[in-house]
């Protein structure tokens, strides 16, 4: 039985593999142009089987289709530094021919109730196997780093709680949402102040790496 799983999973890791590469390397792009990247960094995994069968109960998803109907099994996530950097990276996902998006969700301009900001992009991305081209859907979640931290700890909240928040949790948590994004746009009003600091420091790295 694991072994049908391996199998089934193989063209997402290739897939999450390959995505990495490739978004890390528009990152290396910015840098080597020595203008401001809008990528921090980027993460991928395959969700575990655990957390798939889990998912397909939940949501009432057949096995026989979750190829079509679980988005997320390939996930990436892009950090950036500022909101505005999240656009950036939407803007140039757009123009790429190597996947095709097939939905959006803003939850950045529609926040979910809980407090959850992010924007995804769920692609259709072919893989090449030995049994030919197979295109699966991929899910990629592009947030700053303050929007992260908050939903790294909800995500963890909720597996505490099998998402039935006890009130006061709930209440704080969206507070600790809204101050997240008080944050980032804080931190946009000093946008170029933050960056001129980074180059200045950029600089002083590379200095002290030649002496």
């Amino acid at each position: 039985m694991m072994r049908k799983w391996d199998l089934f999973l193989a063209p997402y890791k290739q897939a999450v593999d390959e995505l990495k590469v490739k978004l890390k390397g528009m990152r290396n792009q910015f840098e080597m142009q020595g203008v401001h990247s809008p990528i921090e960094f980027v993460t991928g995994r395959v969700k575990p089987l655990p957390s798939i069968l889990h998912k397909a109960n939940k949501k009432n998803i057949p096995l026989d289709k979750l190829v079509d109907e679980m988005q997320d099994i390939a996930g990436l996530r892009m950090m950036c530094q500022f909101v505005d950097d999240i656009k950036k990276v939407v803007e140039i996902l757009r123009t790429r021919n190597d996947f095709e998006i097939v939905e959006e969700r803003d939850y950045i301009t529609h926040k979910k109730v809980s407090g959850y900001r992010s924007y995804h992009l769920v692609i259709r991305y072919p893989v090449q196997t030995i049994d030919g081209e197979k295109k699966i859907l991929a899910e990629i979640q592009i947030r700053t780093l303050a929007m992260n931290f908050w939903a790294t700890i909800e995500h963890s909240l909720n597996y505490k709680y099998s998402g039935e928040f006890p009130k006061d949790i709930e209440d704080r948590l969206q507070r600790a949402a809204e101050a997240a994004f008080r944050l980032d746009e804080e931190m946009s009003q000093i946008r170029g102040e933050i960056q001129e600091a980074q180059v200045i420091f950029s600089q002083k790295k590379e200095s002290k790496g030649s002496d």
